[in-house]
């Protein structure tokens, strides 16, 4: 029976790690055909939905309450749009409207596209595969060391950008949203890699399905929003270059309006947030289980919480200042930066209760 085990184990390994490849060229092909329709695609106005830019009053916007909220209350020197005022004297008053110029929302199409999400769904199936053969070889849930840890990130982000592209036509960060990905999977496949086996005892908890698994799905979606907000300081530099007279070619002449970048960079740190905060409380309640105490300023403790910090201010920033756009994208992007110093640095620089990671 032990041996019988022991060869089925042996058997999940090798078909795992033979997925890795698969999912690998499956995404490289994808990012591939995005590349083709970000560069040769042409710009076609997107269909009405919640995360598109539409006038006040118009028949679209007044099924978006929320996003029409955030049009209106943005400042007028925010580089986000302008407030007009229309004012009419009358014989016993004055009337004041408020009008809010929204960009057109549009993004270029090709017919390459649909084949492009059609083969990051191929990705993502078996990047699925992979971690469920990964966890059964291993016989534990298949997020022990860097090299898993990779992986579930990469699937939570292709994830994240196909709800992203399903839900909120945003199909165009394809090529943004699989770069980076492409470029996890070659260091974890490369560097990171070990074989399926057991962890340390530490690890040995439930725990891990609940910590771990919280900050992995966070993790995926800041990626998304980093993506859309590098893809919004592109738009927003072509815009100028328009405004300018300038000539713009190229993938950037193709992004759709800045501002419905920086909505779906918006969306999902709002999404994620949540989950990475569950994360943190997780990991306390696990750290008095382990170790005794909740919190002992250990270097991925303390890079969790500046993360922490850098979203909930830009978060706090958006709220009450009403900062959108650039000035509000560069908050964003410095938290994804604290992101991946805490996921890289802190694990192989610095030394600490988390170094197995």
């Amino acid at each position: 029976m032990i041996a019988a085990d022991t060869a089925m184990d042996g058997r999940m390994s090798s078909i795992s790690d033979g997925l890795i490849i698969a999912m690998i060229v499956a995404y490289a092909v994808a990012l591939f055909l995005f590349a083709i329709e970000a560069a040769y695609g042409r710009r076609r106005t997107l269909r009405a939905n919640r995360l598109m830019p539409a006038a006040v009053g118009s028949a679209a916007g007044s099924a978006q309450v929320a996003d029409t909220a955030d049009a209106v209350a943005a400042p007028p020197g925010g580089g986000e749009g302008s407030l007009d005022l229309d004012a009419a004297g009358g014989g016993d008053g004055m009337s004041v409207s408020l009008r809010r110029e929204e960009p057109e929302a549009t993004a270029a199409q090709h017919a390459v596209g649909n084949v492009a999400l059609v083969v990051t769904v191929l990705g993502f199936l078996l990047n699925a595969a992979q971690i469920t053969t990964r966890g059964l070889a291993a016989d534990r849930w298949p997020w022990g060391n860097m090299f898993e840890f990779v992986v579930a990130i990469c699937l939570c982000s292709v994830a994240a950008f196909l709800f992203a592209a399903m839900r909120y036509q945003a199909r165009f960060l394809g090529t943004f949203v699989l770069v980076p990905v492409l470029l996890l999977l070659g260091i974890a496949a490369r560097w990171l890699y070990s074989e399926a086996g057991p962890v340390i005892p530490a690890l040995h908890s439930y725990w891990i399905a609940i910590h771990v698994s919280a900050a992995i799905i966070a993790t995926g979606g800041f990626m998304v929003a980093g993506a859309a907000a590098a893809a919004h300081l592109m738009a927003r530099r072509t815009e100028f270059q328009r405004a300018a007279g300038q000539r713009v070619a190229g993938v950037a002449a193709k992004l759709p309006a800045s501002e419905l970048l920086d909505r779906v960079s918006h969306r999902f740190i709002v999404l994620a947030f949540p989950l990475w905060t569950f994360a943190i409380i997780a990991g306390a309640v696990w750290a008095d289980e382990a170790w005794g105490r909740f919190w002992g300023w250990d270097p991925k403790e303390v890079w969790s919480f500046i993360t922490w910090v850098v979203y909930a201010a830009y978060l706090h920033a958006r709220a009450t200042a009403g900062w959108r756009g650039t000035k509000a994208t560069w908050i964003g992007l410095l938290g994804f930066a604290c992101l991946l110093f805490n996921f890289f640095a802190v694990n192989f620089v610095f030394s600490g209760l988390h170094s197995y990671a």
